[in-house]
Order: structure tokens, then sequence, then C-alpha cells
């Protein structure tokens, strides 16, 4: 089960804290700066509910999610069994838009096998009130947005520095990195034996080691990271 609405709306703020870092001066390759612009147009993009591409795009995710299951409608409490909070998941996409989407897209194409085990909370001692799983997926991009500090012309953390490095061997860096926060975030909420009320909780804690792993110095590439482990079979 999922909880009330009113505990997704508040994540968004919670979580979008900045940090208080000295900024640290360096210059870009080529091939960096160019990803960078990609990736920092697909975060304006907002989820637009009245375009056939953003349609589609959910249709395919429900597909993944479901194959043997057809899908009523875009507007369909079916919904609701993926972890969206009502009936219409066009209104859960206002905290981070389209790239969320896109994400969890990567999520189910890329790595079937764990976009199935945590949709469907298959490991592990479950709590009576489980976070959602689709709208958990918008709060792990807004926290990778915010953690890695990609509204500004160049990331100024030392995280988000370093990403800039991965993203420059792999322009797919941001939705892999986004797969490997997502099986973080939820070992930790096992972990912790958490329920709804202390998902926030959790998702700093996953923040933090995140920032951990990508301050390491060995770390050139994002199978580099150690928590990119969780997602092999």
């Amino acid at each position: 089960m999922v909880g009330p609405r009113s505990w997704v709306g508040g994540l968004f703020h919670r979580s979008s804290n900045k940090r208080h870092v000295k900024f640290i001066d360096y210059s870009l390759s080529p091939i960096q700066e160019q990803r960078l612009q990609r990736l920092q147009e697909r975060l304006q993009v907002p989820f637009d509910e009245t375009q056939l591409d953003h349609q589609e795009a959910l249709k395919t995710l429900w597909h993944a999610a479901f194959p043997n299951i057809p899908l009523k409608g875009l507007i369909s409490d079916q919904w609701k069994d993926m972890g969206w909070q009502g009936p219409n998941p066009s209104t859960d996409f206002r905290g981070c838009g389209f790239i969320s989407l896109e994400n969890l897209l990567f999520f189910a194409r890329t790595y079937p096998e764990s976009f199935h085990r945590l949709l469907f909370k298959q490991e592990g001692k479950r709590a009576a009130w489980e976070y959602p799983f689709a709208v958990a997926g918008i709060n792990v991009s807004f926290m990778l947005i915010q953690m890695l500090d990609l509204s500004s012309v160049k990331p100024r953390c030392l995280p988000g520095i370093n990403f800039i490095k991965l993203l420059g061997e792999d322009e797919g860096a941001f939705d892999e990195l986004f797969c490997i926060a997502f099986e973080m975030m939820d070992a930790q909420w096992l972990a912790m034996h958490a329920s709804y009320m202390e998902f926030n909780e959790v998702l700093q804690v996953t923040r933090t080691q995140l920032e951990r792993e990508l301050s390491l110095e060995d770390v050139n590439r994002i199978q580099d990271l150690p928590g990119y482990n969780l997602l092999l079979p």
C-alpha cells in the first residue's frame, strides 16, 4: 500500500535544500560540454499529457511493467498499481518533468529484472505501507538533479564534477545513475525497515551514499561505482 497524496507532495521541497560548498572552477572538454548541454536541455522539458510522444512513452512504460495486462486508458485506476498517486499519472510529473519518465523507461528497458523486482517488491521483508514505485522514481530523478547541481551552468560540487567525467565517457550516465540510485534507495529502505513516512529520510541516506561513491578517486566509468553491482543479476 502507499501513503496519502500529501506524503509525496512534500518530498520535492524537503529534498531540494542546497548545500553550501566552495566552488571549484574547472574546464569542460568539448564532448563533456556538449553532453552536459543536451542533458540540461532534457531537464527543461515538462511532461505534457497532450503531446503524442509523451502519451506513447507512458503507454510504453505500462507495457514494460505489465506486458500481459491491457491498459484501459491514460486516465485509469490501473496506474495506481504501478505506484502513481491517482488515476492520471501526469499530475505526478509536476515536480520533475519528462526526464523522470525517460529514466523509468530506461530502467525498464535496460535492467528489466531489477525494474520488476523493485516494482513488485520481490525481495526482503516489506513494510505494510510501501513506497509507491513510480512516484519514488520521480523523487529519485529530482534528488539526482539537485545532488549533481545540474541546474547550474556547470556543477560546482565534487560529486557533480566527477559526474561530468562519467558523462564524458557515457552519454547515458544520468539514466544509468538513476537505476543505481533506485536500487540503492530500495536497499536502504529494507536495511532501515522503513515505512512510507520515512521515505525522505531513506532518500537522504541514499543521496549521502551516492555522494560518497561519486567522490572516489578510482571512479572513471559508471560501472566503477560500487552501487552498480546492485544492478547485476
